[in-house]
């Protein structure tokens, strides 16, 4: 029996729209953190992140002085992870998905998250969780671009919490249904 054959396998190879969509999600973040740190420098203003550094806790390797539009080969792997991320994600979702990719963007006004910002027909909490979730994203987005600091750990520490109660929450409400 080969692996194709058996249900765990099938399950392990075929993507779900969940996976799909952190992996869309998660390389659209790697991108737009690329580009903020090709332009601008993502670690303060006028420091550019070195990733590999950065990632691996190394805080001497982790940013060098950002003069203008500079490329090291840092930020090309970086953005080649966000790449290939996006790219699975879209790919995921492909076969996830009736109608693809587009079916997907295309409904995500009308998903439980964005439906239930302003709505409670779903229910209280599905509305709380929403709120969590674009709070989160929002509280980031201001906070990095007001302090030209788009890689602070203690932005990632209030964000997470955040946007992870939410999607939890949602989660939840999602089994009960």
């Amino acid at each position: 029996m080969s692996m194709q054959e058996s249900e765990w396998g099938s399950a392990l190879t075929s993507p779900s729209s969940t996976a799909s969509s952190a992996a869309i999600l998660l390389g659209a973040w790697v991108l737009f953190l690329t580009a903020v740190n090709l332009f601008s420098g993502a670690y303060s203003s006028g420091f550019k992140v070195l990733w590999i550094g950065f990632i691996a806790g190394d805080s001497a390797a982790s940013n060098i002085v950002h003069d203008g539009f500079e490329v090291v080969a840092d930020d090309i792997v970086f953005g080649l992870v966000g790449v290939v991320l996006l790219g699975l994600g879209a790919r995921g979702m492909g076969k996830a998905v009736e109608g693809g990719f587009s079916a997907w963007v295309s409904g995500i006004p009308r998903g439980a998250i964005a439906s239930s910002l302003f709505s409670p027909d779903g229910g209280i909490n599905r509305t709380i969780a929403s709120w969590l979730i674009a709070l989160g994203v929002g509280f980031y987005l201001y906070w990095s671009s007001m302090n030209t600091t788009w890689v602070d750990p203690g932005v990632y520490a209030v964000m997470i919490v955040m946007v992870s109660f939410g999607f939890a929450i949602h989660t939840m409400a999602d089994a009960e249904s």
